[in-house]
C-alpha cells in the first residue's frame, strides 16, 4: 500500500492560490514528486513480479507444450490454456483477463519483440485492439487508486 499526505496547496482546482505562500508550494511540490516516485515504484514492482512469472507455463508443463509445438499447434490443448493462464496475450479474446492493466501491455510488447528480434531479427507489426488497451488504462488508474491511502495526520499546508 502506498501512504501519501494529504496536499491540495500545490493545486489551484484544491486551494486558494492566492494564499500559498512560495515556500508551502515548493513544500508540496517536493510531496507531489515523491508520490509519483512511490507510484512508479509500485508499477516497476508489478512489473518485476510479471517477469518473474512470464510463460511460467513453457517449464512446468513442457511435455504438453512440447506436444502441441511438434505438431505445429495444429494441436493446441496447451496453447489454449497458455492464453488463459497468462496475463499478456491480447491479441486473442480469450487471453484478456477481465482486469487487464498496462502492466500486462508492457508484457505483452516485451514478449513480442524480445522473441521477434531473437527468433527472426525483426518483430511483425503489433496492433491491440482499442478498447482492450483503454481497458487496461482504466484498470491501470483503478489498480493504482486502490493501492493508495490518504493520511490526513501531518498534512501538507500553509
Amino acid at each position: 500500500m502506498i501512504k501519501i499526505k494529504r496536499s491540495p496547496t500545490a493545486d489551484t482546482r484544491t486551494c486558494d492560490f492566492k494564499t500559498v505562500d512560495r515556500d508551502t508550494l515548493l513544500r508540496s511540490s517536493i510531496v507531489h514528486i515523491g508520490d509519483v516516485s512511490a507510484a512508479l515504484g509500485f508499477f516497476a514492482a508489478r512489473l518485476k513480479a510479471a517477469s518473474g512469472v512470464h510463460d511460467f507455463d513453457k517449464i512446468s508443463e513442457i511435455d504438453k507444450f512440447h506436444a502441441d509445438f511438434v505438431t505445429g499447434f495444429e494441436k493446441h490443448d496447451w496453447w489454449d490454456n497458455h492464453r488463459k493462464v497468462n496475463r499478456h496475450h491480447l491479441f486473442e479474446a480469450d487471453g484478456v483477463p477481465d482486469d487487464v492493466n498496462l502492466i500486462d501491455v508492457l508484457d505483452l510488447i516485451a514478449d513480442c519483440v524480445m522473441a521477434g528480434m531473437a527468433r527472426s531479427g525483426s518483430v511483425y507489426e503489433l496492433k491491440l485492439d482499442p478498447q482492450v488497451l483503454q481497458k487496461a488504462f482504466t484498470n491501470t488508474v483503478e489498480l493504482l487508486k486502490k493501492n493508495v491511502v490518504v493520511e490526513d495526520a501531518e498534512a501538507v499546508s500553509a
